[in-house]
């Protein structure tokens, strides 16, 4: 299986998609603003990451706003906010066949365009 969930919108996505070549390299692209993941998908996500937690981004919007920054979160409050949320998601989430890949790090970019080859 090789997926990526992002957001069509997002310029970081977009540099990824485009330097990795995953158009053409035979990915499944879910925007995830059009096509919200879902509890299944992110349940998967979570089984192959290992939490909810590492599946989270604090550099959402609403993250802020929401006065999250001032809860302590459980594994259940990620997923609920993932879930509520597609911006909550970290991004992009790039699965190639049993291994997921979560952020855009250039260490996370770099080990994606390892196993494309």
């Amino acid at each position: 299986m090789k997926k990526i969930y992002h957001l069509s919108t997002c310029s970081t996505c977009k540099r990824i998609i485009k330097e990795l070549d995953l158009n053409s390299n035979g990915f499944e692209m879910q925007d995830i603003k059009s096509n919200p993941i879902t509890e299944s998908q992110l349940d998967k996500m979570r089984e192959m990451s290992g939490s909810y937690e590492s599946l989270f981004s604090r550099r959402s919007m609403k993250f802020r706003p929401m006065g999250l920054h001032e809860m302590e979160l459980s594994e259940s409050d990620y997923r609920k906010y993932i879930l509520e949320e597609y911006s909550f998601l970290k991004r992009p989430v790039i699965i190639v066949k049993d291994e997921i890949f979560i952020g855009n790090s250039k260490k996370v970019i770099a080990e994606v365009a390892t196993k494309l080859d």
